[in-house]
């Protein structure tokens, strides 16, 4: 008998698994209750009496609810349009178009946006965009956050272009389509979730950023969320609990409405193109 199939063994697997599903479990549990608790504490718990009174008084904060219901969404909307549109487009430049060390291209561009990333790279950003007047400005957030985001971008994207037959390219070149025609008609709708994924990625990486625009932004009429979200801190930098986890749950219903309407539209076909 397998040592793994003793019933012993079987025991601890499932202790195992159910004490680190508490661990990831338990700060949801509390997301998804505290915010109708007239007092939050930070244990899990069912309120004792359910309450709206949290969310009108996050809702008479107006700096707070323009940073999530404006800024935010143009901030990680423009990011999530950036990188799936130039993911695509790029990825499937590499994929088709012989280059020399095409490869190694991609992996130096992974590895840089990997190390020479967050705080390392913020005082050259800020140069640049200070130079080009992009500093307090959502277009200078976009394009830093989608710069930061494209190399990984387009190394996923590539997987799923590479899983598209030559094939149906000549065929269509044979016809005489012009290459935005193969683009458009041939090899767009067989990566369609391929830019969902990459599309939810950039979407969510932008939405919960916090350094960028701390860093880039200066008006208050511009903050995002995260950054607004210190709005409900007390004057010694106390949270409030209530408004936090009132904030809190609002702030992740835009995330998880885009993943349910993609997986809606996708389930779970998040594969690249059709294999050969």
């Amino acid at each position: 008998m397998n040592r793994y199939e003793s019933p012993l063994a079987r025991v601890g697997i499932v202790l195992f698994t159910m004490l680190a599903a508490s661990f990831f479990a338990l700060p949801l549990l509390w997301l998804a209750t505290a915010p109708f608790d007239a007092r939050v504490n930070l244990t899990v718990h069912i309120p004792a009496e359910l309450t709206l009174d949290n969310f009108r008084a996050v809702f008479q904060n107006s700096f707070a609810v323009r940073a999530l219901l404006v800024n935010n969404l143009i901030i990680a909307g423009g990011a999530m349009l950036t990188v799936a549109t130039v993911a695509t487009l790029a990825s499937y430049g590499l994929s088709r178009t012989r280059i020399p060390g095409r490869d190694i291209l991609v992996y130096v561009l992974i590895l840089f946006s990997s190390v020479v990333g967050g705080t390392a790279a913020m005082v050259p950003l800020f140069l640049l965009a200070y130079h080009l007047g992009l500093v307090d400005t959502h277009i200078g957030v976009i394009l830093v956050m989608s710069g930061g985001l494209l190399p990984s971008a387009i190394f996923i994207m590539r997987d799923f272009v590479d899983t598209i037959p030559r094939s149906y390219e000549e065929a269509a070149l044979v016809f005489g389509a012009s290459p935005l025609h193969i683009f458009r008609d041939i090899a767009f709708p067989l990566v369609r979730p391929g830019v969902a994924v990459v599309a939810i990625w950039a979407f969510v990486n932008a939405w919960g950023a916090f350094l960028i625009p701390v860093v880039l932004l200066r008006s208050p009429h511009n903050m995002p969320a995260s950054v607004a979200l210190y709005s409900f801190y007390s004057e010694a930098g106390t949270p409030v609990h209530t408004l936090v986890a009132a904030y809190a749950f609002l702030y992740t219903i835009p995330v998880l409405v885009l993943y349910l309407i993609v997986n809606w539209r996708f389930g779970f076909r998040f594969f690249g193109g059709i294999k050969r």
